[in-house]
Parts: C-alpha cells; structure tokens; sequence
C-alpha cells in the first residue's frame, strides 16, 4: 500500500479572494485533464483554499503519480490562466506538509531515521513526514529516493552481522610451510621496512621494494601482456561526481580520504598562517582552516572508477572490442581505522588495476584467460597454497545484500592464501589477495558508454601488490635460497640494503 497526501501552497502576485468559482473550475479541469487521465496514475485535488495572494492545495494519490510530481504542471497551468485573464503571476510554491504512507519489506529492528522527514513506523507501515518543502527540493525529486532508502535501512539490518556468500571452486594442494612468523614483522627487524610517518603506510627500504617492483613485473609479463593488456595513466585524485556514479560515495564514504584546496594563492591570505607557524614552529590548524576550500575530490581509493570516466558518453569502435587495459601509477589509500596489520592491511598500497570491456562473450572468454594465466602464476611461479570462492562483490555487500548461487555471469571470485603465522589451515583466516569480477553492465549503463552495435560489459581485477608480496613471503619466507625456482627466474638476490651504526 502506499498513499500521499500534500498540502502545498502557491503565492501569488496579487490577491485572488474574488476568484473563488474561477478556482473551482480551474482544479476540476486539472483533476480531469492530467491527474484522474490514467487509472493507474491516478491523484486529484481534494480540496481547495483561498487567502488573499495564497492558494493552498491538498492533493492525495494511491497511484504512481507523486502529487509533488505534479505541481510543477499545476504550477504552469495557473500561471497561463490567471495570467492571461487578470495578469496575476505565481511566485513559489511550498509544500506545508507531506505525509506519506508505504508498506515496508519487513519490520525494522531498531529504529530507522532519514534526513529532510520525520518518520513515523507501526510494524511494517512506514510514514514519512515532510514540511516547508521548497520548489527546488521538488525538482530533484528526492522523495522517491528517501522511500528507498528508508527500505534499503530496513533490509540492511537482516543482513548485518551474517556471513558474506562465499563458495570454494578450487583449491591447491597443502604446500609444506617454510616458516610460520609474520614476514612484516621479520622485515622491520631487518630493517627492510620502516612504518610511515602516519598510520597505515610504511617505507620500503631497497630490499622490500625490490620485491614488490618483482611482484609487479610478474604481473605485467605473465598475466597482463600475453593477454593484450595496455598501459594507462591516470590521476591520483579523484572528483566526487566519479565516485558518485560508481556507487563508491554511497557506500564507503568512511574509508576515503579527502583533498582539499587552497582558498587562494595569494600570499597575503596566508601571512598570518606563515607568522604564526615560523614564530611557533608549530602548524597553526585553525589558522589553515581559514585558508582551506570544502573538499571537492579524494585520493585513488581504486583505479577502476576513473578509467570508466575517461570513457563516459564515448561509443567504442567494434573492431577495439575488447578493451583491455591497466593502471599501475595511481596509489590507493584507504582510512582502514583499527584494522591495520602488516603491509597487507594497510591505508596506503600499491596495486595494478586490470580493466576490461566487451560484449557477454568476450568477457567470460576473457575470465578463463584471466584464471589460467593467475593459476599459472600462483602454482608455477610463487609455489602458493591458495584458493578461490564465489564471493558476493564489494558493491553488493555494502547495499546489505548476500550473495547466492544463482547465475555466476557477473560476480566477484576471490583469490585466497593460506598464512601460516595465523595458525592452522582450518582454524585461521586465510588472506584474500587477488580478487577477479565480470560487473555486468553497471558501471557502463551508470558512464554511457556504448559500442557500435554490441551491448557492453565490463570487470575488473585489482592487483595489489603489498597483498601478493604478503601472501608469498608468508609461506616461502625471506630467505632467496629457499625461494622456488619460478621466482628466483625473477629475483634471485636481494640489494644488499642499508646498514646503520
């Protein structure tokens, strides 16, 4: 069931009180002509009220028409005939009140609450309330968007605290552990590593960052290149519109960080701020706030979302299909908060963003490619104890929603290792390190982006480095010698480093 009810008022440019049986011939021929036209549609105005410069409508619906919907319509239909027969104009319009009435999917478990509305919910009837609603609200039309979200707040808390979906389709044969300490740990011993000058990032000192440039090169010549793959650069920041069409603003707002801009470039907006840092050898905070934009934009939180903006609106050639390509230069930073551990939990990692594009066909064609060439490096190159489940995605977990068995065309494989520091095989989490997913066609139809004659989907499959590093030195250790020899094909010694007295 669903029902509104809208009390809107019109101010007018002059006073109407004569004008009493001209309104009601008026609001008869707008419920016959627009809002009573089709039954499944259907809304009218119950009942009208006059008071000087003042007309006051109350409009009820059961249908799909939204009573704010119409009173734009309204809105033009009075102006062309009060001011075509006695020159009156209609100035705004203001919705006094707006109740409106909707059944939700289930009964909430704790209470709900939604901006611009008071929300009143009996069992699984919802009521929200608005007043003194401007006409720009109605233009942007949010009220259809508070209803779902209100609903999207109700299923989210069945789903809070269950297990993600998660179904194993491959898994490797036990590998013999070299060692079980935690290989961060090992190599800020040895000073392979320094832990940043913030939380959540560290210094890779010669010998950790040629393992990772190794990781990398991995990538690239064994899994990217034989495939088609072609390089990309992209910025490290990233505007908000991006983020809003991917869905990722919605959804992890908490994980980003956030760049601001300099009010101005002037230098004697700063003086001040220059006075006091030089006279306290401090950073004024307050004092830069002052000088400081409202953030428009964040750091890389993946690389995926820009390379689709650098196609929106764009119609691909067929004979480019697939497209296939990378981005290694944009580094990603994530506020991961207390779950920091190691360089594989981290709010700043390095990762190679494989993005693809093509028809259903392609892209599944494309994902077998992808598993061998993985399977290839994992099994014969790193000599890893790993698996792979069906997960539900990222985008899907964060709207509430668990995955299931269902068509497995789209969706997200995750690529997972076994940690021998954390434990046994059974009892311990395993580390999920490399992730693969065909998206369907979401991020395409949210970018228009089109080919000539074929319908487009695309996937992706971040690399991250730091993840594949982790994962490798936790099983094979830090020794080269006792390295497999796939890998030591790439790197057999290390730097000797830098020793410190």
């Amino acid at each position: 069931m669903m029902r509104f009810e809208l009390q809107a008022r019109f101010a007018l440019s002059d006073d109407i009180s004569e004008l009493s049986s001209q309104f009601e011939s008026f609001i008869a021929a707008m419920n016959d002509s627009i809002l009573k036209k089709d039954a499944e549609k259907f809304a009218f105005i119950e009942r009208f009220s006059i008071e000087k410069t003042t007309l006051s409508l109350f409009i009820i619906s059961e249908g799909t028409l939204r009573p704010h919907n119409t009173l734009l319509q309204i809105k033009n239909a009075l102006s062309k005939e009060l001011g075509k027969t006695h020159r009156i104009g209609v100035r705004d319009i203001t919705i006094t009140t707006y109740r409106i009435f909707f059944d939700l999917p289930l009964k909430p478990l704790k209470q709900i609450s939604i901006p611009f509305a008071d929300l009143i919910i009996h069992d699984t009837q919802a009521t929200m309330l608005l007043s003194d609603v401007s006409e720009e609200f109605l233009r942007k039309n949010y009220i259809d968007r508070m209803m779902n979200r209100v609903k999207e707040k109700v299923e989210s808390q069945y789903y809070e605290g269950k297990a993600e979906f998660w179904k194993l389709i491959w898994k490797s044969e036990e590998k013999p552990t070299v060692w079980d300490k935690d290989p961060t740990e090992e190599m800020e011993r040895l000073g392979w590593l320094k832990q940043g000058p913030t939380k959540g990032k560290w210094f890779y000192r010669p010998e950790a960052t040629v393992i990772l440039k190794t990781m990398e090169t991995i990538a690239i010549q064994e899994v990217l290149s034989p495939l088609g793959f072609q390089e990309v650069i992209e910025s490290h920041i990233k505007p908000f519109d991006i983020w809003l069409k991917t869905g990722h603003m919605e959804g992890m707002p908490y994980e980003f960080y956030y760049v601001t801009e300099p009010r101005t470039r002037d230098a004697k907006d700063w003086e001040r701020f220059i006075d006091l840092t030089k006279i306290t050898k401090e950073v004024p905070v307050e004092e830069l706030k002052k000088n400081l934009s409202v953030p428009t934009a964040g750091l890389c939180y993946a690389q995926c979302p820009m390379i689709y903006w650098s196609f929106k609106g764009k119609t691909i050639a067929e004979k480019s299909l697939p497209v296939l390509i990378y981005d290694k230069t944009a580094i990603s930073a994530r506020y991961e908060s207390g779950g920091r551990h190691g360089i594989e939990r981290v709010d700043e990692f390095h990762r190679i963003e494989p993005v693809y594009i093509g028809t259903r066909e392609q892209l599944l064609r494309l994902r077998d490619e992808l598993l061998k060439r993985y399977k290839h490096v994992f099994n014969d190159i790193f000599d890893l104890e790993w698996q792979m489940a069906w997960v539900t995605p990222w985008y899907l977990q964060q709207a509430g929603k668990i995955g299931d068995e269902g068509s497995q065309d789209t969706g997200t494989i995750d690529f997972e290792a076994y940690m021998p520091y954390r434990g046994t095989r059974k009892e311990s989490e395993w580390l999920e390190f490399q992730n693969l997913s065909v998206l369907g066609d979401k991020y395409i139809t949210a970018f228009n982006i089109k080919a000539q004659k074929s319908k487009l989907w695309s996937g992706c499959s971040g690399i991250g480095l730091q993840r594949w590093a982790a994962v490798f030195l936790a099983q094979k250790g830090l020794n080269p010698k006792q390295w497999p020899e796939g890998f030591k094909k790439y790197l057999e010694n290390l730097p000797p480093g830098i020793r410190f007295l």
